[in-house]
């Protein structure tokens, strides 16, 4: 299976940026399973792959795009989605949520990334395209360390370094320097307010409130963390 194929299939066309991000390999990620992390992650941490770092985010191969597009297209899928909406995903969560290209609302050129969640009848707008989805991700990356699993500040400097490598290609010249400038950054611990009072510690190079005038600065999108139903069922 090609994206040509996926694309003759389903009726659609890849944005020219994912199609060349295939075209330099940035989809490679091989074949997931149990010792995906074990074996092949090692190999790709050199050269990251799309978002290879970023947090909660899992690179769909064209083999597993194919797979998840024929599961949100069957009319028995349990999330029984609306079909005025083609959804076409090529990452997931964790969990199983889709990370989506928004084929149905394209316009201008320009096809919107949403989250497809899979146990609530809700999609979020995440980006107006993929360009700016990743620069957000990025952006997101430089702002999280993953104290969690133990990563290092030599590593997460690390990881950020060799990420900015493969991907800045991809990105404006003045998105390029706002990351490299960020980079260039001492590590901070700061504090993320939480409902009821509660707040979280966070590491990283910049704030949560940096990240968003960040945003605001060089991706708006008034329909940016929006929320709409994606199936008509029940």
């Amino acid at each position: 299976m090609t994206l040509s194929q996926i694309e003759d299939s389903h009726g659609f066309s890849y944005p020219p940026l994912y199609k060349r991000l295939a075209q330099d390999g940035m989809l490679e990620v091989g074949e997931y399973g149990p010792d995906w992390y074990r074996l092949v992650f090692p190999t790709l941490k050199e050269h990251p792959t799309l978002l290879l770092h970023a947090d909660d985010f899992e690179l769909l191969n064209v083999k597993g795009v194919a797979e998840a597009m024929e599961e949100l297209a069957d009319a028995g899928d349990y999330r029984q989605i609306d079909p005025a909406f083609q959804f076409i995903p090529f990452a997931q969560t964790g969990a199983g949520d889709h990370y989506c290209f928004f084929a149905s609302r394209q316009q201008d050129g320009e096809m919107p990334i949403v989250l497809l969640w899979h146990d609530q009848n809700e999609a979020q707008y995440l980006a107006k395209n993929l360009h700016d989805f990743m620069f957000h991700m990025l952006l997101h990356a430089m702002a999280d360390q993953d104290t969690y699993n133990e990563v290092s500040d030599e590593e997460f400097r690390d990881q950020l370094e060799k990420t900015l490598t493969t991907h800045a290609r991809y990105l404006t010249p003045q998105q390029g320097e706002v990351l490299q400038a960020l980079l260039a950054r001492d590590l901070i611990d700061y504090e993320v307010p939480l409902p009821k009072g509660r707040k979280e510690v966070h590491r990283g190079l910049l704030t949560d409130i940096e990240l968003a005038r960040l945003r605001e600065q060089f991706i708006p999108y008034d329909k940016f963390d929006s929320y709409f139903a994606y199936s008509t069922a029940g």
